[in-house]
Formats: C-alpha cells, sequence, structure tokens
C-alpha cells in the first residue's frame, strides 16, 4: 500500500513553536494509513523572512519549523512557475490519497474540491481529520 501524503501549510509547521503542540506526534496519534510528511519547497522562502522580519515569538517559531523539517526528514514538493503561491502548490498535489494540514479556511475549501482530506487543530492542543 502506497503511503498517504500528509501536506504541511507553513502555518501549521508554526504551531509547535507558537501554541507548544507536538504536531508530529499528534498526526502519529491520528492517521490510520502508513504516510509521508510533505511541505511545499517554498514554505522554506516563507519560514526565513518570518525568521528575520516578525515579533520575537513569530521569529522564533519559524526557526523552530526550519529544525524541525529537517529533522523530521520531511518531503519537500516542488512549486512551479504557474503556482502563485504555496497555498496554489498545495492544491496541485493534493487528491483523494492525500490529507492537507491547514488552519485555512480558504484552502481547507479548494482541497475538499480535489476530495483530499484536511487535518486541523482544535481548541489549540490536538489535530483531528475533517
Amino acid at each position: 500500500m502506497d503511503k498517504k501524503k500528509v501536506i504541511i501549510d507553513t502555518n501549521f509547521l508554526m504551531i509547535p513553536g507558537t501554541l507548544m503542540v507536538d504536531i508530529f506526534s499528534e498526526l502519529e496519534r491520528i492517521m490510520e494509513y502508513p504516510y509521508e510528511l510533505c511541505y511545499v519547497d517554498r514554505s522554506i522562502e516563507e519560514l526565513n523572512k518570518l525568521a528575520v522580519f516578525s515579533k520575537e515569538k513569530e521569529r522564533l517559531a519559524a526557526k523552530l519549523a526550519i529544525v524541525l523539517i529537517r529533522q523530521k526528514s520531511l518531503k519537500s514538493l516542488p512549486s512551479s512557475k504557474e503556482d502563485k503561491s504555496v497555498d496554489d502548490t498545495i492544491v496541485r498535489y493534493a487528491d483523494k490519497d492525500s490529507y492537507v494540514a491547514t488552519q485555512d479556511k480558504a484552502l481547507k475549501e479548494r482541497v475538499k474540491g480535489k476530495k483530499a482530506r484536511a487535518v486541523v487543530l482544535r481548541q489549540k492542543k490536538y489535530l483531528v481529520v475533517i
């Protein structure tokens, strides 16, 4: 059985640093299938900007997110020139065999249209699949 893709958007990667929730052990808890953690290559650019130009809490969260991407061996998904944003790239990769971890309402709607499932944070402390 192929692994399902769990595509994590940029803001979701910052949850461990902003809300102190271990999204990786939470994903382990809720996922029913073998999965592979992925992120869009441009997320690194977004995180690098946040790590320099944000308020202190966001700066630290962005730096932690970059470390976690490497530590947890997340797979990079290449964006294309046609993709205007990280969200566009996520939607392009989203399908019935993937999950998208996001708190972004508009992105959740877009991936539902592609039959992907969304993973969201509830009550600032645990993840659920919707």
